[in-house]
């Protein structure tokens, strides 16, 4: 077919957007777009792990067919006309394991899981993590300790949850449980009541500074012009939990680190060291603790886009979930997830306002 035919591209949506989601190989699109290079006549899904084109050689389509009758032909690395069918195999995946919850069930194996969907083991592997950053039997974890949680917050007895979430024993309970909820599932039972966490507010060259912490580490880091809401913020979070202001002249034997993590981070703010490697206690999956200790090792004044930290994690087609885990970390700037951007160079959002953001890369880089 003659070349100028591969010149047509039917997809209208925005350009940019598109290239971003070619660049970092995002899962999130397959099924929904298709770009073929010119130089070679090969159309891909954007997660293909091939080597990047030149943007100027790449044409943008919404399907395959479409891509056909330009007069490109499929990859055979990512076989792009299976993409759309990958694309309605997660939703399946995740039916039936929640429907298994539900029902009480022991969690699905993976033979389980393939036999019902009729798909071989490594595709699903592949495909699961590529669209959801976990692996199958990941997901099934967190979703029976979302439900552990959810009859724990209807005031079940533990031994109860614990049945009704399909765990086999109570050790198993207390292991993968308290790791993840941050205290224990007695505790997490009485929405935090027992939990006992103490906080300190100061003034920074940044605005307001809370900082909370339990005696094993700090729970909570906050940013704003107004300590009085950082305060409320606090008490949302952790609605039941016995939460006790520690002014700055008060010092309390059960956290006697705590004036300590502040002294730590406002020396920080000010410039005065590069970085902060502090005790946590934060209950989070495996993946945003992943994307954390990622963000972590980062030289100080650095970046990385979303996609890159993807890549790092050997999760290229995660970017979305490298984002939403850097959205969800409580303890910026110990976790440095202003140091995470955009594809396009771009800053992106930042919890505390991008102005902070900004601050915050100029005052590492100096």
């Amino acid at each position: 077919m003659p070349e100028t035919t591969r010149h047509t591209e039917p997809l209208s949506s925005d350009r940019e957007r598109l290239w971003a989601a070619v660049q970092t190989r995002d899962a999130h699109f397959d099924g929904h777009l298709i770009y073929a290079v010119r130089s070679t006549g090969i159309y891909c899904r954007p997660s293909c792990p091939s080597r990047r084109p030149r943007r100027a050689q790449v044409a943008f389509f919404a399907t395959p067919d479409e891509a056909r009758l330009a007069g490109y032909r499929a990859c055979r690395r990512c076989r792009p006309d299976e993409a759309g069918e990958d694309a309605r195999l997660i939703p399946r995946a995740c039916e039936y394991i929640d429907t298994r919850i539900d029902a009480d069930d022991a969690l699905p194996s993976l033979t389980e899981l393939t036999n019902e969907l009729s798909v071989a083991p490594a595709r699903l592997r592949r495909v699961f993590k590529q669209h959801t950053g976990l692996t199958p039997i990941q997901y099934a974890r967190g979703r029976r300790l979302a439900r552990f949680k959810s009859r724990l917050r209807d005031q079940a007895s533990v031994a109860d949850a614990m049945y009704d979430a399909g765990y086999g024993s109570t050790s198993r309970v207390y292991e993968t449980a308290n790791a993840q909820l941050g205290m224990t599932p007695a505790s997490y039972r009485k929405g935090g009541a027992g939990a006992v966490i103490r906080f300190v507010v100061s003034q920074s060259t940044f605005g307001g500074l809370l900082v909370a912490g339990t005696a094993t580490g700090i729970c909570a880091v906050k940013l704003g012009d107004d300590p009085d809401a950082l305060i409320d913020e606090l008490h949302d979070e952790f609605p039941a939990a016995a939460i006790e202001r520690l002014e700055s002249s008060q010092h309390d034997r059960q956290s006697s680190g705590l004036h300590g993590w502040l002294d730590a981070i406002l020396s920080y703010l000010d410039g005065h060291r590069e970085d902060i490697d502090l005790p946590l206690d934060v209950h989070a999956t495996v993946f945003q603790w992943r994307v954390w200790r990622k963000l972590q090792s980062i030289p100080p004044g650095q970046t990385r886009t979303y996609g890159e930290l993807a890549r790092e994690l050997d999760q290229p087609g995660a970017s979305r979930a490298v984002g939403q885990a850097c959205a969800s970390n409580p303890v910026a700037p110990i976790v440095p997830c202003h140091r995470a951007i955009r594809a396009d160079g771009s800053l992106g959002g930042y919890r505390w306002g991008i102005q902070r953001k900004v601050r915050l890369l100029e005052l590492e880089r100096r």
